[in-house]
């Protein structure tokens, strides 16, 4: 291919023009050579003949004349008839995308430093919300690895009496439910329980369910091999059949194929294995004590636990009917639910909630993740003001290249479409450099990030692919349009005629001015949001917990029936442990509970001797923990009044409790408590009365940010329940004791697991990681948004100062001192911070009320907050500001006076 710029650089020659111009023509024109000569030859015509038609057609004299005469005359205007004739020759194709982008990507590399800058700049807005939108991706929009995923919902009964209700059923409604709805295909249940699995000399406890044989229907997930439930193994008595996860497939058995039909030990009885699910299958909608996966399923029983309708342990997916919506389904749901309350007593006041299950699934990670969609879409924006600043800036420098170009029959739509062409190429500079800071942001998200449903499956597929290019292609339109619409309206006389020198504060200056003061809001209203966040995370931990979780470790186990089958069975193992842990050197007490706090709960009904319900009060559930002695001093509880526990409280002694002061107030207040009685439970339809010997502290138990609710501890001895918790305050390092303990629970029993052994400080640590995820990501945009907006102001202020020097230099001749110039230049940044610091107040006046349900001890009009961050924002831009102005103060006013 022949040397294009030599040879228009010969043929201008005679003009004899400035280097820096002479580059720019040379380029041009050697584009539309280039384009001719290709234009040739796609017609067919040898190189050489090629060549030759694209020199022939391009009238040289002309455009020298014509060139030389928008020199000397600046008399630009009178170039358009000439260039005219030459484009009606065929000579000039500007029209050409292809041609464009080869320009635009010269134009590019041509200014490496600028290139850079804008697109690392771009490159930590598109990555922040490539990740924040992988996330969203997996967890909002990725609809649930079901059959039919668009069809399921979940079903619940609600109370609005009750002071602590969840999402959960009990079996009987369940069945009423099943038996009775006209608007459901298919409906199932299950009950999450944990199993232990024997036989080997590794016992593994199991995260499982009891489930209904119906609801791996309703989910439409067959297994890779078996089978699921048949009809008939869905009762008590005939459930000794098992389903297994694929990773306990693969982990316990060795993938063996020939598992199906075999046995195993399932809490000491034997259960056949009927089906092996496939990999990744998990209930979305329940997630497991600790944390785990489920791994086992087993038809539900045992018979008298299913059939009480106060006993709320089921959850419920049901699968729509084709062209069903979810407003019918839940008018259904409603008649059902008044005709039970109609029937059983004990449902009065009762409703149902029907609820699509994909927004079932993700209603608690919601709020969250769509403010943080948003607080990152705003740092973007910023990105974006800053960029186009730049561009702006650089058309100060690009404009007697422009006026050439509008010289040499550029329109303002071909300048436009040329500037929006860098642009979007700038853009994907961009978004390539974005996605790698993506795939890095994505795994600090993944780590930091709490139980979020999904959160695990986040990664950069080709829906986070496609959404990407559009970003930047869109970011390169945003940042580019401005400039671009600028850069047309050059004028083309003037411009030649003052050799391309422009002042800032004329042409573009009133566009960046805008553009930093948007910036400014913006920063300002981030700032303000992940400020209220700080504060309400600061409030959170400053809460007071009630206990002491140093020191302390935790782990729970499950009591089989069948090896524990009686009260006096499970009471008896449970001291056995507990005093064989408490004999150890390194322990400094120990103690077993069926709740910790923050960790699980065992709450209930309970009944105030004297105080009878009435049809219209509100159900108040407390928390009734059944412990060992040492139980108090384990988790530094204190003791009130009266006395702990004792191992002499047994099934042989009166009943007792302990109760916590809220409970003594709401019920006994201005008394004591101390003699009272209430009861948790009910023999032979009577309730059974324990008498109170002890107040303590509330203790938080459902949440740091939880109100406190009433509490109950009764003895172990005398309330048993096949789960049960082991907290072991130790003299050093909790963790430490991890191995002992599970060795001295199978010196007793080796068929007996520990599970989610940890310590107490991790679990009140991850009590609030959904606060603290929100917290730190809001807090690095922020930290961003500062940072982009400060380098914003610094980039137009000391812009301002450069294209200001002869300005500068007249006033310091004119005796004029170094402070006026200084308060000169910072005056009109900060004026400039000020004015986008009072628009963004008044945005964040209204943007962070949609935070109230984020917040904990904290106003959305927090005036601290408001009044840091303002004083935050303008000591940045304070500081912005005065780098550049120092600069100004030490202009030589001979040196800026030579120039012209």
């Amino acid at each position: 291919m022949p040397n294009w710029n030599h040879i228009a650089r010969e043929h201008l020659a005679v003009l004899r023009l400035p280097p820096e111009r002479e580059i720019e023509i040379v380029e041009e024109q050697a584009l539309h050579l280039e384009a001719a000569y290709e234009d040739a030859l796609a017609d067919g015509l040898s190189e050489a003949e090629a060549e030759a038609r694209a020199l022939r057609n391009y009238d040289w004299r002309l455009l020298e004349c014509e060139l030389s005469r928008a020199e000397h005359t600046w008399a630009a205007r009178a170039l358009q008839p000439s260039l005219e004739l030459i484009e009606r020759k065929g000579g000039i194709r500007m029209g050409s995308f292809i041609q464009d982008l080869r320009f635009g990507a010269r134009m590019l590399m041509k200014q490496p430093g600028v290139t850079l800058i804008a697109a690392l700049t771009l490159a930590l807005g598109i990555g922040a919300n490539t990740a924040i939108f992988s996330v969203v991706n997996a967890t909002l929009l990725r609809p649930l690895p079901y059959s039919e995923p668009d069809r399921l919902v979940q079903i619940w009964q609600t109370n609005p009496r009750a002071n602590r209700w969840g999402d959960w059923v009990s079996y009987p409604d369940f069945r009423d439910w099943r038996e009775r709805n006209t608007v459901f295909e298919e409906i199932g249940a299950c009950r999450t329980w944990a199993f232990n699995l024997t036989g080997s000399d590794s016992p593994e406890s199991l995260a499982g369910a009891y489930v209904s044989a119906s609801l791996f229907t309703v989910l439409g997930v067959k297994p890779i091999l078996g089978r699921t439930f048949l009809a008939e193994e869905d009762r008590p008595g005939a459930n000794r059949v098992a389903v297994i996860s694929h990773g306990l497939w693969q982990r316990r058995f060795g993938a063996d194929p020939s598992l199906i039909g075999k046995t195993i030990q399932v809490d000491g009885e034997s259960h056949v294995v009927v089906g092996i699910m496939p990999p990744g299958f998990k209930f979305h909608w329940l997630v497991a004590w600790g944390g785990v996966e489920y791994e086992i399923w087993i038809p539900h029983g045992p018979p008298d636990e299913v059939q009480d309708r106060g006993s709320h342990n089921f959850r419920v997916v049901a699968l729509l009917k084709r062209g069903v919506a979810i407003g019918q389904a839940q008018a259904n749901m409603d008649a059902i639910a008044r005709g039970a309350a109609d029937q059983n007593p004990g449902n009065e006041g009762m409703g149902a909630k029907v609820m699509g299950l994909q927004r079932k699934v993700t209603e608690d990670a919601r709020p969250a993740l769509l403010l943080l969609s948003a607080a990152i879409g705003l740092v973007l924006l910023i990105a974006c003001g800053n960029v186009a600043n730049l561009l702006l800036a650089q058309n100060d420098a690009r404009r007697h290249e422009t006026a050439i170009r509008g010289a040499l029959g550029a329109g303002p739509a071909r300048l436009i479409r040329q500037r929006l062409t860098e642009s979007m190429l700038l853009g994907l500079l961009g978004g390539g450099a974005g996605l790698l800071l993506a795939f890095l942001a994505i795994q600090f998200i993944i780590k930091l990030g709490p139980n979020i449903p999904r959160l695990d499956q986040t990664g950069i597929d080709l829906r986070v692919l496609s959404a990407t290019l559009c970003l930047s292609l869109l970011t390169g339109l945003l940042f580019g349009t401005i400039p671009a619409l600028q850069s047309s309206r050059v004028g083309i006389n003037a411009t030649l005629k003052q050799g391309g020198r422009g002042i800032i504060w004329r042409d573009g200056a009133g566009l960046r001015s805008v553009l930093l003061v948007g910036e400014m809001a913006l920063a300002l209203t981030l700032l303000v949001g992940a400020g209220l966040l700080i504060r309400s995370f600061l409030q959170i931990q400053s809460v007071e917990s009630g206990f002491d979780a140093t020191r302390v470790l935790k782990a729970w186990m499950f009591l089989p029936e069948k090896q524990y089958s009686t009260s006096r069975q499970q009471a008896q193992f449970i001291r056995q442990v507990v005093e064989r842990i408490q004999a150890l050197p390194e322990v400094e007490a120990a103690a077993a509970s069926t709740a910790l706090p923050l960790y699980g709960n065992d709450s209930g009904y309970f009944e105030v001797e004297g105080r009878t319900p009435q049809p219209n009060d509100s159900r108040i559930d407390a928390e009734r923990p059944k412990i060992t002695p040492d139980y108090f001093r384990v988790m530094g509880i204190r003791v009130l009044r009266g006395r702990a526990f004792t191992w002499a409280d047994d099934e042989n002694s009166p009943g007792v409790a302990i109760v916590n002061e809220e409970m003594a107030r709401r019920y006994w207040p201005g008394e004591n408590a101390i003699g009272r009685r209430v009861s948790i439970d009910y023999r032979d339809g009577q309730p059974v009365w324990l008498q109170i010997v002890g107040v303590v502290n509330d203790v938080k138990h459902d949440g740091l940010a939880a109100s406190t609710r009433p509490q109950i501890f009764v003895p172990t001895m005398q309330f048993t329940y096949h789960f049960t918790t082991l907290a072991i305050r130790a003299k050093g390092d909790p963790a430490a004791l991890a191995n002992t303990i599970r060795r001295e629970v199978a010196a007793l029993d080796r068929n007996q697991p520990l599970n989610d052994v940890g310590t107490m400080e991790k679990v009140v640590s991850d009590s609030v990681a959904d606060r603290r995820f929100q917290m730190t990501l809001l807090a690095i945009f922020a930290a961003v948004a500062l940072i982009l907006s400060a380098t914003g102001v610094y980039s137009v202020i000391a812009y301002a100062v450069a294209r200001r020097t002869h300005e500068i230099g007249i006033r310091l001749a004119l005796g004029a001192p170094p402070r006026a110039v200084l308060k000169l230049v910072v005056g009109q940044g900060m004026g400039l911070a000020l004015a986008g610091v009072g628009i963004g107040l008044a945005a964040a006046f209204g943007l962070t009320r949609l935070m109230k349900g984020l917040l904990f001890g904290v106003s959305a009009l927090d005036p601290v907050t408001f009044v840091v961050v303002v004083a935050l924002l303008a000591d940045v831009a304070l500081i912005a500001c005065y780098i550049p102005a120092r600069r100004a103060m030490r202009v030589d006013p001979l040196t800026a006076l030579r120039g012209e």
